[in-house]
């Protein structure tokens, strides 16, 4: 259990409630807080470079406070370079089609997004809330992303209207993933 709970924090792009964990590894509350502890024991060391941070009922993993100005700097040059491939096309499908979910950027791009979305978000380039219909965590375009393009809108991006309805995105997003009894039933 250490390592899933370890590889999911790894992924998580926001801090994760105690019980989002339990439910997602079909645990008990009671022992995700248990190994929570037992990693924290673990990683927050003078000598790890990563710790677990815990505030109330939710926990994230992150780097050494004490490497604060390392990373900064690190940061800062990452930030200033060009955006990877990946990272693009992420905030292309962002631009035109957001507020998006995750799974439906993953649907689009056919590849897990989290770290991508992780580094759009410290970059400043993109914003998460949380979506109140479906409370799933949404995705759109930041201020400052439009503001580094030189735009004061975002339908100002070149063939917005045409990409924003787009039919084979829309067919993609239509697709529902398989479920165990189509499985059976096929």
């Amino acid at each position: 259990m250490h390592s899933h709970i370890e590889s999911i924090l790894l992924v998580a792009s926001r801090p994760l409630r105690y019980s989002d964990i339990a439910q997602a590894l079909d645990a008990d509350t009671s022992v995700v807080a248990e190994v929570i502890e037992e990693l924290k024991a673990r990683y927050n060391t003078e000598s790890s470079g990563i710790h677990i941070f815990v505030v109330d009922d939710t926990v994230r993993i992150g780097t050494n406070p004490a490497h604060a100005a390392v990373v900064e700097q690190f940061m800062k040059d990452e930030i200033a370079g060009e955006l990877p491939k990946a990272q693009l096309e992420t905030l292309t499908v962002i631009a035109y089609r957001g507020p998006i979910t995750r799974a439906e950027i993953e649907q689009i791009r056919g590849v897990n997004c989290s770290v991508i979305l992780r580094n759009l978000l410290v970059r400043g380039l993109i914003e998460e809330r949380q979506d109140e219909a479906s409370f799933m965590p949404v995705y759109t375009l930041s201020f400052d992303a439009l503001r580094h393009l030189g735009l004061t809108s975002i339908s100002e991006l070149p063939e917005y209207d045409t990409l924003r309805t787009h039919a084979h995105i829309d067919a993609v997003l239509a697709v529902e993933e398989p479920t165990d009894d189509d499985a059976h039933a096929a």
